[in-house]
């Protein structure tokens, strides 16, 4: 194997796949990347057994074809300490890989390309066309409700369901809820769902850089698979049944509140200032017209602020984690945004003004 290329050329790929490689492996082939040359192509392949991603790059000059692994981070380290218009020779040599330059020279060990495990394809039972900016929209609005390291282990991923038309993308980590849907050209009528772990659905968002780019997702049975111009990114799906998301959200709440977004944010991030460090719990009482938010904490410490609301309905006081509330107003885009409540004790539904396709549920908290 034998080829040049241009040190941009050769970085952005990289970086992303070594993104996928863990640091620390039980199996030392896992922490490199796979390199093959085909015809002008260069694939890098990495993988976690979990989550795998192969970058292509189309190389400019005539290369000599092969395959082989070396060592993820090192490789990336090289590249990224190279001067930005470096052009970049490597071969393998007595399984060694040769790195060249300018003046720099570097040599690499290598692992045989037959110990790289390739993640098992099955058979795709549904393959659909979206693109990048409304999937990575879904997965940016929806990803901060992923549970992390929960022991029900269905709750660290996301729940991608597709039904007519419509992909939808839910994260709850027991505590608080985040759904959002997209409209997408989907042949399929019956509902299928699919878990995809934390990490894989965080890689896929990374990949989604390209506005106007379209991406090809197919749903298989155990695993997605994501295809763009210049990556495919295959996850494994997590065996689990997700709780039913549609009980969670909050029916009948007759107490309707309408504020402004910016506003009713940075109220909330000055009164958690003061907020118990450990809870965060901050108390709203609502009152026609206005609404006030406190916290105070152990050190007999107290913050209050005063807002005007839209609200005409009767008075309540309730608490909730002021980090859940501030996490659902930071992704929403309107300027103003709806609070649906009943009482004390019930969730509160959390939407954009005028627009559905995202609703956020927050549990209360007993202060």
């Amino acid at each position: 194997m034998h080829f040049t290329i241009q040190r941009e050329a050769l970085l952005k790929p990289l970086q992303l796949v070594a993104g996928v490689v863990e640091r620390r492996q039980t199996l030392p082939v896992l922490s490199n990347v796979l390199l093959v040359v085909q015809g002008q192509q260069l694939s890098l392949t990495g993988t976690d057994l979990e989550v795998e991603l192969v970058g292509r790059v189309q190389l400019e000059e005539p290369a000599e074809p092969g395959e082989i692994t070396v060592p993820a981070r090192k490789l990336m380290d090289i590249c990224k300490s190279l001067p930005s218009d470096a052009l970049i020779d490597i071969k393998v040599d007595e399984q060694k890989l040769l790195v060249k330059a300018g003046r720099s020279r570097f040599t690499l060990s290598t692992l045989p390309a037959n110990d790289f495990p390739t993640v098992e394809e099955g058979p795709g039972s549904l393959t659909c066309n979206l693109e990048q900016s409304k999937l990575r929209r879904l997965i940016e609005r929806t990803s901060f409700a992923m549970a992390q390291q929960d022991v029900r282990y269905y709750l660290n991923g996301m729940l991608l369901e597709v039904s007519t038309d419509t992909l939808r993308a839910v994260a709850t980590d027991g505590h608080r809820l985040a759904l959002c849907s997209m409209q997408a050209q989907i042949g399929q009528s019956d509902r299928h769902q699919v878990i995809v772990p934390r990490k894989g659905i965080l890689e896929l968002a990374r990949l989604l850089t390209d506005p106007e780019g379209m991406v090809s997702i197919v749903l298989g049975q155990h695993h997605i698979r994501a295809t763009t111009g210049e990556f495919t990114f295959t996850s494994k799906l997590v065996d689990g049944k997700f709780p039913d998301y549609e009980r969670v959200l909050p029916k009948g709440g007759d107490k309707l509140v309408l504020g402004d977004r910016q506003a009713l944010r940075e109220a909330f991030s000055r009164t958690a200032i003061l907020s118990n460090e450990k809870y965060r719990g901050i108390r709203l009482q609502l009152a026609a017209g206005q609404l006030k938010i406190q916290a105070n904490n152990p050190e007999q410490e107290e913050a209050e602020e005063e807002i005007s609301v839209d609200y005409d309905g009767s008075s309540l006081e309730i608490g909730f984690n002021v980090s859940y509330l501030l996490d659902v107003l930071g992704v929403m885009t309107t300027e103003q945004v709806r609070l649906i409540l009943s009482d004390s004790n019930s969730s509160a539904l959390l939407q954009e003004a005028g627009n559905d396709d995202s609703s956020y549920v927050v549990m209360p908290m007993r202060l």
